[in-house]
């Protein structure tokens, strides 16, 4: 009988536990969000975006601009995009969850936070991807205490910069930090480079007709394997279905990431966009 009192009051534990919000991986979270918000505190003092920051930029990157309404619109110190309800793989072999989301992305210089919440079999399972002052890493945890990994390596830390760069055209103060370079291919396409802490990754914006950007396409990234070790593999951003938010601004409201092996497209994150703010949140 008390075997079985002692196993009840551990079940309960453990159920009251998992339901609570608080977890040490989204405190860390949370609190680098915090030192990065300060350090990025807004000094721009009701700045506005003009058609003559990004002249010296390729056309459809100019185009991409106006079309999505950010001219006339406040620049931004950091960027937050959350992701509801994600299809998530998490290897080519690998378990299928459904995640939420949650990144900021920095100005000041390449900074760069996300926060996965989900669970297997009923089990919180949380992931935390950083990059800031250069160094990058990945963290699984389970059952709010159990590390699962923590990659960590020069293959992160461009990979975690090619994440930051796909995801600049969001948030277009970026690009007018210097780091950002462009070389126009096309009328629909321009390769971008950005240089940091002696890394410098590329990748190709392409935009459709209406020059809405639907595609970042990189040879920089690296994925891990189960073994551990790094796989060179085209990788892609891929966005559709843009809708026009309050500010007037247009954002896609469909995003997947894409791994093209030789023998498979592998799509790993297959979501909505929920949100897009800025300085707030």
């Amino acid at each position: 009988m008390i075997v079985l009192i002692i196993i009840g009051v551990l079940i309960l534990t453990a159920v009251i536990w998992f339901m609570i919000p608080y977890s040490p991986a989204r405190k860390e979270f949370e609190r680098d969000v915090q030192k990065l918000k300060e350090q990025n505190a807004p000094s721009l003092d009701g700045e506005v975006f003009t058609a003559e920051d990004f002249e010296i930029f390729p056309e459809p990157v100019r185009k991409y601009i106006e079309r999505c309404g950010y001219i006339g619109n406040p620049k931004m110190s950091y960027m937050k995009m959350y992701y509801e309800d994600v299809g998530f793989k998490t290897g080519r072999k690998g378990a299928s969850l459904k995640i939420d989301y949650t990144s900021y992305n920095f100005v000041s210089r390449p900074d760069r936070l996300a926060f996965i919440d989900s669970s297997m079999f009923g089990v919180p399972f949380q992931g935390y991807d950083y990059f800031s002052d250069g160094k990058g890493g990945m963290k699984g945890v389970l059952a709010k205490l159990i590390s699962l990994f923590d990659q960590q390596g020069n293959d992160m830390d461009k990979a975690c910069l090619v994440t930051y760069l796909s995801e600049s055209l969001f948030a277009p103060n970026i690009l007018l930090s210097g780091l950002v370079t462009f070389e126009e291919i096309d009328p629909h396409s321009v390769k971008a480079s950005i240089t940091y802490k002696g890394m410098t990754v590329s990748g190709v914006f392409n935009f459709n007709d209406d020059f809405e950007m639907t595609s970042f396409v990189s040879d920089d990234r690296s994925v891990a394997n189960s073994d551990g070790t790094y796989e060179n593999i085209k990788w892609s951003a891929e966005c559709r279905d843009y809708e026009q938010s309050e500010s007037g601004i247009r954002y896609p409201t469909g995003f997947k990431a894409v791994w093209h092996y030789p023998d498979e497209d592998f799509v790993y994150f297959d979501g909505r966009i929920k949100s897009i703010s800025y300085d707030r949140g």
